[in-house]
């Protein structure tokens, strides 16, 4: 989700918050690019159309597929390498978060708040959930797990869609609508719940451990919000994340101790690897930092204000989408710009994300592409 897509709720009302990325005469230009001369090659492989993508988009990878859903309710597979539509299904209605997928089963969530698991592209089973949900399902063990944008947690079995319990934590009056983090490490569940990453039983949501990663700063209320965005990557026993407007920090999730957090504004999730954790601030500024110890080992401003999205780091290379659908692919020792492709002129909405040696990119005008550097 691009961080113009940002909103707040409070009170049962909702009141947008342009994050860094304000509209109006005030607003910043991008900088303009750098000439070129390609260091790698690369080209688009494949494209498909879905309706616009209109809400905090996470692209499902399994093995040799990219399952993806549009606006309108749609939820398809793809075959990675060939762009091959494998299965089509649709829940109709209009999603609000979605896809959560383990190459069996996908799940999303639609604007009435109703949680949907298909197979195959047919609908297995539907849920009331009776709360607002922006981040994708969480789909693993043949169970569903879900994030409520009131940081609630809550486990539903995959086969009938039975619900195995909830979690409902205190916390601030005002919640940020924007994708969470929600994901798997071993045994363990691990959700962003406001500033803190925790670790829960996903058997029974008790709370394992948890580590805040984000001091709130500020002067009122949506100032101080530093809810954990998605996406937050995982490397080894390492999970990385960023705290909104506040932090980005990496957990021991075996442990359940803090490795290092570095006060950083930025509204998008975090990329990483072995080596490094990359991430753009609020002005578009790079930075990577050393996966490690949190040193910096590079920053970059040659792509300011240009509405770059949540990065991926594959082999040699880190990826950035921006507000244009430019697709900027980056060294990743040193931030040297080594490749640009364009897509359709629109804003990447979704992370990118690879699967083999295609990466699949998503815009807001609902183009899929899939990418493959050489």
């Amino acid at each position: 989700m691009s961080r113009a897509s940002a909103s707040l709720m409070a009170a049962g009302m909702a009141a947008a918050l342009l994050a860094g990325c304000a509209s109006g005469p005030d607003k910043p230009k991008p900088k303009p690019l750098e000439p070129l001369s390609a260091q790698i090659a690369g080209r688009v492989v494949w494209n498909q159309k879905v309706d616009a993508v209109q809400f905090p988009l996470a692209v499902a990878v399994s093995p040799g597929v990219f399952t993806v859903a549009s606006g309108d309710g749609a939820v398809l597979a793809l075959q990675a390498d060939t762009g091959r539509e494998l299965w089509r299904g649709s829940v109709g209605a209009k999603l609000t978060a979605g896809v959560g997928s383990d190459g069996r089963f996908a799940a999303v969530v639609t604007r009435d708040g109703e949680l949907v698991t298909l197979e195959a592209g047919r609908v297995v089973w539907r849920k009331p959930l009776g709360l607002r949900v922006t981040t994708a399902p969480l789909v693993a063990g043949e169970r569903v797990f879900v994030l409520g944008v009131d940081r609630s947690v809550h486990a539903f079995d995959a086969l009938d869609g039975s619900k195995l319990w909830s979690v409902r934590r205190p916390g601030d009056p005002l919640t940020l609508a924007q994708s969470g983090v929600i994901g798997a490490f071993k045994d363990t569940l691990v959700v962003g719940q406001g500033a803190r990453l925790a670790g829960l039983d996903p058997l029974n949501g008790n709370v394992r451990w948890e580590v805040t990663i984000g001091s709130p700063r500020g002067t009122n209320e949506v100032e101080r919000l530093a809810d954990l965005v998605g996406p937050a990557a995982r490397v080894g026993d390492t999970v990385c994340a960023r705290s909104f407007q506040a932090a980005v920090g990496c957990v021991n999730a075996e442990r359940g101790t803090l490795a290092w957090t570095k006060n950083v504004g930025g509204t998008d999730g975090v990329a990483a690897d072995d080596q490094f954790v990359f991430a753009a601030d609020a002005s578009d500024r790079i930075t990577a930092w050393k996966t490690g110890s949190g040193e910096v080992a590079w920053s970059s401003e040659k792509l300011l204000y240009r509405g770059l999205s949540a990065p991926l780091s594959t082999g040699k290379t880190v990826i950035f989408g921006d507000a244009e659908g430019t697709i900027h692919f980056l060294s990743r020792d040193k931030g040297e710009a080594q490749l640009r492709l364009n897509t359709d002129g629109s804003a990447i909405s979704a992370a990118p994300v690879v699967s083999g040696s295609t990466i699949l990119v998503v815009t807001r005008n609902g183009g899929l592409f899939g990418l493959r550097p050489e």
